[in-house]
């Protein structure tokens, strides 16, 4: 069986990581599906998504780490083509990436004990975020 769902929220843009544990447990449960894979998708090139303890110090080293690795300030060959200001929003989505798979078993996600689900969104302004969320099982 296959269930397809829509998670969707607000962003401040500029690093601003939504947990969205809850959302996804509650998709899972209303599916009527009990065991199986639910797949996690960003329509779009400036949202990712990954697992990570949700803690105000993880969530501070994590958007440092993305700096380091795509400073806001270095030039990108996208900024000067569109001048929007916004092409390491799209490299970091790159390294993390659209998509995400987490099993859920008797209804549960089958998360760790200090793991939450989290989408980033990386672009420089705020945004209506629409993801899609495809629960497969039995």
């Amino acid at each position: 069986m296959i269930a397809t769902e829509y998670i969707e929220f607000e962003t401040a843009g500029n690093g601003h990581m939504v947990d969205i544990t809850g959302e996804v447990s509650m998709v899972v449960e209303g599916s009527g599906i009990s065991s199986g894979s639910v797949v996690l998708f960003v329509p779009g090139a400036t949202g990712a998504l990954t697992t990570i303890e949700y803690e105000p110090g993880l969530v501070e080293d994590m958007l440092e780490a993305l700096e380091r690795l795509a400073p806001a300030a270095a030039e990108y060959a996208h900024d000067r083509r569109w001048r929007d200001g916004n092409g390491h929003s799209h490299i970091r989505a790159s390294l993390l990436g659209p998509s995400l798979t987490v099993p859920f078993i008797d209804g549960r996600l089958a998360l760790g004990s200090w793991q939450q689900i989290v989408f980033l969104d990386m672009d420089n302004k705020p945004r209506h975020r629409r993801l899609v969320a495809q629960i497969m099982g039995e």
